[in-house]
C-alpha cells in the first residue's frame, strides 16, 4: 500500500515546521520522491485548501511553507454542548432556583 503524496509532503512539512519551496522539493527529492513541479504546486494548494498548511511568498521565485495554527475559538457544537450540559446540572437542583427567586 503506498501513502498518497499528499500525506508525504505534509509529514515532511511538519517534521521541518517551516521551509521554503525549493528546501522542501530537495528534501523530497532526498526522501526518494521526485515530482513535476506542477503536481508540487497542486499538493501545496490542495494542502492549503484542506487548512494544513500556510503559503506565504517571500520574494517573486520564492515561497515560505509552515503547519497551519489551529484557531483556539469555540464553534457554536461545543457551545450547545456547554450550554446543555449547564442546563443538565442545573436541573438537578429542584427547588434551589424557587428558593432564589423567592430570597430576591
Amino acid at each position: 500500500m503506498t501513502i498518497p503524496l499528499r500525506n508525504l509532503v505534509y509529514e515532511t512539512i511538519k517534521e521541518a515546521g517551516s521551509l521554503t519551496d525549493s528546501e522542501l522539493s530537495k528534501a523530497l527529492i532526498k526522501a526518494g520522491i521526485s515530482i513535476p513541479e506542477d503536481e508540487f504546486n497542486k499538493t501545496l494548494l490542495n494542502l492549503e485548501i484542506y487548512g494544513l498548511i500556510k503559503v506565504t511568498w517571500l520574494t517573486k521565485d520564492e515561497r515560505r511553507i509552515e503547519i497551519a495554527e489551529k484557531e483556539q475559538g469555540e464553534d457554536d457544537v461545543d457551545r450547545q454542548n456547554r450550554e446543555n450540559l449547564e442546563k443538565e446540572y442545573e436541573a438537578g437542583f429542584p427547588g434551589i432556583e424557587q428558593e432564589q427567586n423567592i430570597q430576591e
